[in-house]
């Protein structure tokens, strides 16, 4: 299971490595909101959330969607800008249809087989589909989207005023420190790009990136089956301080490919009972339970997304979630009529840390 990128054709002065602001707030947005992915931020994310103004944390809870589960694409940029406030004009310069196509495939808990080609703003099955989605994932969610499809411009306009909140109240703080590791690993990567080529700076990246051996496809070891290309925009890497262990890939069509990589030294992973570790081992002995493991780690999702999600039927999809359960990997929350699975990230971190990474990246 891998994301391929095609590079063929692409020079290596179209591999780019940069850092980015926006990216690096996005990150730190994720870790807010979703902290059990990353212990060793934990106190930070407490720590912020204390000093946060009520008006401000509404803002972040109201529109988390755009960077809990996944990062809406128009919050990795393509092409870095040396500060937020230009990596925020250029978001401001996508049109409005491929904007809510992007919100809404993170706010959904989606993915874009569900609207094809048509947009939500425009053809109303493709609306209705939103809403319904939106409506399975909660009322908070299902608001957020009934907003964006009546008035995408006040959207818009709001989440780049609370983005530029985050300025004073925490990001340039955390920028000022993650800027010098970010600075030292561009350095890094950038060095080994010129003196040994694609295939050095790749491998310095990450492990699960690397490069086909006839030189034309760039693998990414995730538990997804998908596929872009560069062309003539290329592929660009972006560092992050707060993101470890996400491996972050855009790969839509229309967009450029990016991939959001870490910087920062894994945390070890704790001992746990041999009994357990065989049986949570036994557990994950399967593609399909990855797969929805995968999903999982997005955020919580009910049977029917999860078949929706990998095509299986819910029996299918209910006698995995069995397995997974009775290892103690998940947990089950009735809300309404819907009943949402939850990924335990701690007891999966106990697992490895290379395990841990695989799943959520």
């Amino acid at each position: 299971m891998t994301l391929r990128i095609d590079i063929s054709g692409v020079s290596a002065e179209r591999l780019r490595f940069a850092a980015s602001p926006l990216a690096e707030l996005t990150a730190m947005l994720h870790v807010l909101a979703e902290p059990g992915h990353h212990p060793q931020l934990a106190g930070w994310a407490a720590e912020v959330w204390a000093g946060l103004s009520p008006e401000l944390s509404e803002r972040l809870r109201e529109a988390e969607f755009l960077w809990r589960s996944s990062q809406a694409d128009f919050l990795i940029p393509g092409w870095p800008r040396p500060t937020l406030a230009e990596e925020l004009d250029d978001v401001d310069r996508i049109d409005d249809a491929t904007y809510v196509t992007a919100a809404l495939v993170t706010t959904c808990g989606s993915n874009r087989i569900h609207f094809g080609a048509r947009s939500p703003l425009t053809d109303v099955t493709a609306r209705e589909r939103a809403l319904d989605l939106a409506q399975a994932r909660g009322a908070v969610q299902e608001a957020f989207a009934e907003r964006l499809l009546a008035d995408p411009a006040a959207v818009r306009a709001r989440v780049r005023d609370t983005l530029e909140q985050c300025v004073e109240a925490f990001f340039e703080a955390a920028w000022a420190g993650a800027a010098v590791q970010l600075a030292t690993d561009l350095r890094r990567k950038n060095d080994l790009l010129r003196r040994q080529g694609v295939e050095a700076a790749l491998a310095s990246v990450s492990g699960a990136v690397t490069l086909a051996p006839d030189g034309d496809c760039i693998i990414v070891d995730k538990l997804q089956d998908k596929a872009t290309a560069a062309r003539g925009a290329g592929v660009t890497f972006i560092p992050s301080v707060f993101n470890r262990p996400h491996l972050v890939a855009v790969h839509a069509p229309g967009w450029q490919p990016v991939v959001q990589y870490p910087v920062a030294e894994p945390t070890p992973s704790e001992p746990v009972a041999l009994e357990t570790v065989s049986l949570r081992l036994e557990a994950l002995a399967h593609p399909v339970r990855l797969r929805l493991l995968r999903t999982l780690a997005r955020g919580p999702h009910t049977t029917g997304e999860l078949g929706h999600a990998w095509e299986l039927s819910p029996p299918e999809v209910s006698r995995h979630l069995a397995v997974l359960r009775r290892a103690g990997l998940l947990t089950a929350r009735r809300d309404g009529r819907y009943v949402r699975y939850t990924l335990n990230v701690p007891d999966l971190a106990a697992l490895g840390t290379d395990l841990l990474a695989a799943v959520l990246r």
